[in-house]
Order: C-alpha cells, then structure tokens, then sequence
C-alpha cells in the first residue's frame, strides 16, 4: 500500500511539472535576433533558431503602442519593463490580461492579440 501511494504521488507531481503556467515572463533563452536595441519585437509564430528570430516581427515599438497585433512570442530589447496587454478568443469567449516583460524573451502558451505596450517603472 505505501509503494503505492508513493508512485501516484510520484505521478501527480510530473503531471504538474509538465503543466505550463500562465504567460510566461521574460527569460533571456534565446537572443534579441532582428530586434534592434532599445524596441521592444513581438512575432506571431515560433520559428526562429536559438540565437533569435529571423522572421519579420508583427511589432516593433520604441515608445508606448496601442493597436493590435498576433503574438506568440516577444523580445524586450530594453533596460526598462513593458507592461503587455493582450486579449484571446477561446470558444466565443475574450479573455484579456497583462504581462510584466522584464528585458530580454518571452513568451506566452497561446497566440494572442496584443493590444497595448507601456513602460514601467515598477520591478516585475
């Protein structure tokens, strides 16, 4: 009984390893590729190789940005924290949140709308 009580604990803690968060924060895994320092890039499809994204970038803002763009994944080029907003459709549903990117990647688990970027001040 107790082995067994052992592997589904065991179990139950890889399922949860294995589950992805929320959007994910910046990470500095991959390099800035063509986003030029000091933007802030944002791409709608992962297929660039490690050193960063080569493909042509669905955003690229040096100041605060308000519209709407797909995203999958983003590179904050800059010394400061951009706060994303962003909204997704799931089964006729809209979900909206916020993102804090601190300098450097991220990315998030969905292809989403960004609809605004803004500087801040406050730490992530």
């Amino acid at each position: 009984m107790h082995w067994k009580s052992i592997a589904v604990a065991a179990s139950v803690a890889g399922v949860l390893a294995t589950v992805p968060a929320a959007p994910a924060a910046a990470s500095g895994v991959w390099g800035p590729g063509n986003c030029p320092q000091g933007a802030f890039c944002a791409w709608p499809n992962w297929d660039h190789p490690a050193e960063g994204p080569t493909a042509p970038p669905s955003l690229v803002t040096t100041t605060e940005w308000s519209g709407s763009v797909p995203v999958f994944n983003y590179y904050n080029h800059t010394s400061r924290n951009a706060e994303i907003t962003w909204s997704y459709t799931y089964l006729g549903q809209i979900y909206t949140g916020t993102e804090c990117a601190r300098p450097g990647d991220g990315n998030f688990y969905v292809p989403l709308y960004v609809t605004k970027v803004t500087w801040q001040p406050r730490t992530c």
